[in-house]
């Protein structure tokens, strides 16, 4: 799963896209506003007084050449941008004239006409209506010698009713538009993204509830919605590695059936082929053949309780119902009974057993009584498998925190194909190893050895040496002073 950053959180996404937003909105605003407003009322390099002299100016010139000049359309086209508001009153016409009648401040035509009446003459100002003080900058338009209007330039902006009427239209459109785009950038940038990647795990999750295991979601990201996917993977994960341990779970429950039921109804088989034939009453048998056949049927009445009790003890340690009782074991002691009981053996058959320890091997942790079952079962198996005049040699050595023990023999070894198959339950490792004239066992006993080693917290390998013989190596955890 990706590391998961603060600034690839989607909740810091989101905030960070809104300042963003409302950023870029508020200064795309404000200098939308302060341009309007220069735009509005006038450039600031110019007084009232002097825009009143220039459009004064400009208009003797007009009217001398043009009589007839349209003011309406000549004020709005020339001064309709960068000045601000002002009015135009002709003595022989009743309207105002102005460049921006829209926000042109009501009294300016009134003060403007009665100043044209007095023809400069000092006049009172008529009072306002909301009583605030009105000022403004006059200029007189001469033609011909004559005082014919008066241009009226006011020296401070209209109110904030106007500005707002003028402005207000525009900038909001504006951040209407900015808002549109601002979210626009938002969805495709932030949610788009975050939407693939929900979809793709609401696909996973439809496809994990029909079935199908192997499905994964797309961790990208590295935020909530990538911590989610990451969740649903590992639970997807475990639901296959569990599904695929109950199918092979119960490809082994089977088998162990196929295997028990085969191995069990061999000695049962002879068991009751011997009894019956005992039984028949129109056979007659003499002495030495009843005791022959007794003998067949108990002996596979043992090899019968042989299998049920190797059977029961792997499941006890395989399923944890056996507890095993730790304490520090010396290895001598271990070699030294496996071999004082395998002594008739060894002597039948012609095979050596030598025993090594190296010094400095600890004592092993463990239970003393199912290490040495352990041991005894792989040195029947190699004295079983030993031709005479062969060696079978036990060895311990200290390897870190562990202790290693090793029983090879000098026998045939195992087949390569065959050495992954050993500890299976049932395994026949006689069929593996031929020529050595050997019983077959019930093929549970090396099963038994993993098992105890395992319980140990160990391990245990199969191999071959070079000369062909077969070596078994036991890991166990060696006493610390911690224990």
């Amino acid at each position: 799963m990706p590391k998961r950053r603060w600034y690839r959180s989607l909740y810091s996404k989101i905030a960070i896209g809104y300042v963003v937003l409302l950023a870029t909105l508020l200064l795309v605003q404000t200098s939308l506003a302060v341009w309007m407003s220069g735009q509005l009322w006038g450039r600031a390099n110019r007084t009232p007084a002097q825009v009143a002299d220039v459009v004064a100016q400009d208009l003797e010139t007009q009217l001398s050449e043009y009589p007839g000049l349209d003011l309406a359309a000549h004020l709005k086209a020339k001064y309709g941008r960068g000045y601000p508001p002002f009015a135009v009153v002709f003595g022989s016409r009743e309207e105002v004239f102005s460049n921006r009648p829209n926000v042109l401040p009501p009294p300016l035509g009134r003060e403007a006409r009665r100043r044209l009446y007095h023809q400069g003459e000092p006049f009172e100002h008529e009072p306002p209506p909301n009583g605030r003080r009105f000022y403004a900058e006059y200029a007189d338009v001469t033609v011909g010698g004559r005082i014919i209007g008066v241009v009226a330039v006011p020296r401070n902006p209209p109110g904030f009713d106007i500005s707002f009427r003028e402005i207000a239209p525009t900038l909001a459109w504006i951040g209407v538009a900015l808002l549109g785009f601002g979210a626009a950038i938002m969805a495709f940038v932030i949610f788009r993204p975050t939407r693939r990647r929900l979809h793709s795990l609401e696909e996973a999750a439809r496809a994990l509830g029909e079935g199908r295991t192997d499905v994964r979601a797309d961790e990208a990201g590295g935020d909530e919605v990538s911590a989610l996917a990451g969740t649903f993977n590992t639970m997807a994960t475990d639901l296959s590695t569990r599904a695929t341990a109950l199918a092979e779970s119960d490809r082994v429950r089977r088998q162990l059936l196929a295997d028990v039921s085969h191995e069990l109804m061999t000695p049962l088989a002879g068991i009751r082929g011997y009894i019956e034939t005992l039984a028949m009453p129109e056979l007659t048998l003499d002495e030495p053949t009843k005791r022959r056949y007794l003998g067949i049927v108990d002996e596979e009445t043992h090899k019968l309780e042989s299998i049920i009790g190797d059977l029961l003890d792997l499941a006890r340690l395989e399923g944890g119902g056996d507890t095993l009782e730790r304490e520090p074991v010396l290895i001598d002691d271990l070699f030294r009974r496996v071999a004082d009981r395998h002594q008739p053996q060894l002597r039948d058959r012609g095979v050596s057993l030598t025993t090594t320890t190296e010094a400095g091997t600890p004592l092993v942790f463990g239970d003393p009584d199912r290490l040495e079952q352990a041991l005894q079962n792989v040195a029947a198996n190699a004295i079983r498998h030993t031709p005479a005049g062969g060696t079978v040699t036990l060895r311990a050595q200290p390897d870190g925190d562990r202790v290693q023990l090793t029983i090879s023999d000098t026998g045939p070894g195992i087949p390569r194909d065959h050495l992954t198959h050993v500890f299976d339950r049932f395994y026949k490792v006689d069929a593996a190893r031929s020529g050595t004239g050997a019983p077959s066992g019930s093929g549970l006993g090396l099963s038994i050895v993993r098992a105890i080693v395992n319980r140990h917290g160990g391990e245990v390998h199969a191999s071959n040496t070079p000369g062909g013989g077969a070596v078994f190596t036991f890991l166990l955890p060696a006493v610390s002073v911690s224990r």
